[in-house]
């Protein structure tokens, strides 16, 4: 299931922040620190997991250990999925 987050993650970031064809994300990448998101893309990529999910992201979940790379976004779905 990790692998099914990590794709489709990945995807709604190269269309919608990566506007170069040959531009990569690396999993463990720092989208924040690399300038590939900002903080209104850090609110659309919530909207986007929300929708996406049927989650609900609390306040206290916007932080960096939950939706700063790839991999951080894919551990931080695994877990609220399994507990709900």
């Amino acid at each position: 299931m990790a692998e099914a987050f990590e794709n489709t993650v990945r995807e709604f970031i190269a269309e919608n922040f990566l506007f170069r064809a040959d531009a990569q994300v690396a999993n463990n990448q720092s989208l924040l620190e690399t300038g590939v998101i900002d903080s209104t893309g850090v609110l659309e990529l919530i909207a986007f997991l929300e929708q996406t999910y049927g989650i609900t992201v609390a306040d206290n979940e916007i932080v960096p250990e939950n939706l700063d790379s790839i991999d951080n976004v894919t551990h931080y779905l695994s877990a609220k999925l399994a507990a709900a």
